[in-house]
């Protein structure tokens, strides 16, 4: 199974947070074919294990260990990728510096959002929901997508990562790439 692990408050400012590094603790887990995908802690790999919980869980204990820094892993296969991006749904909108397409990947299901949903005075919107994935579009002309986030935690916890729709394809076409 091919994988992508979208790790949680990734900075390359960090030695240990880097690429190379992520990358190398991933082939020391005994995980195949390992590739990065920009550099906020997206690694993609391939394992013979099915359950995203358990590797998850095996992600989540060694770090500490290996790396010397917890994040949370949320486990998406390359499947469900698939059917996010096959659902389209930001087909109209554009990502720019003025607004963003954001997609926010929950670790545990979670009660479903009605959409669209504005909250009151908050310069984003969401667009989709499911359990386990929320997409929104920012305006970052008013605020940047720190308050989203700060938002999105408070609704749903810090068992949650996000990323740019962009940086999604991304990792979807390098997922489809034979490895």
């Amino acid at each position: 199974m091919r994988y992508v692990a979208l790790l949680r408050g990734i900075g390359p400012g960090n030695p240990n947070m880097r690429n190379d590094k992520l990358r190398g603790f991933f082939e020391s887990l005994g995980f195949a074919n390992v590739q990065s995908v920009i550099s906020s802690g997206n690694i993609i790999f391939e394992s013979k294990e099915t359950d995203a919980k358990k590797l998850e869980a095996r992600i989540e204990t060694a770090l500490p260990k290996q790396l010397g820094f917890t994040s949370t892993t949320i486990i998406r296969n390359q499947t469900q990728l698939e059917r996010l991006v096959a659902q389209d749904y930001f087909k109209d909108l554009i990502h720019d510096p003025s607004s963003y397409l954001m997609v926010t990947f929950l670790k545990t299901p979670a009660k479903v959002m009605k959409t669209p949903y504005r909250p009151a005075g908050k310069p984003y919107k969401f667009i989709a929901a499911g359990s386990t994935e929320i997409c929104s579009v920012t305006d970052n002309t008013v605020l940047k997508t720190t308050d989203l986030m700060t938002w999105l935690e408070k609704e749903y916890g810090k068992q949650i990562s996000s990323r740019t729709y962009k940086t999604v394809q991304r990792i979807l076409s390098k997922l489809q790439q034979p490895s």
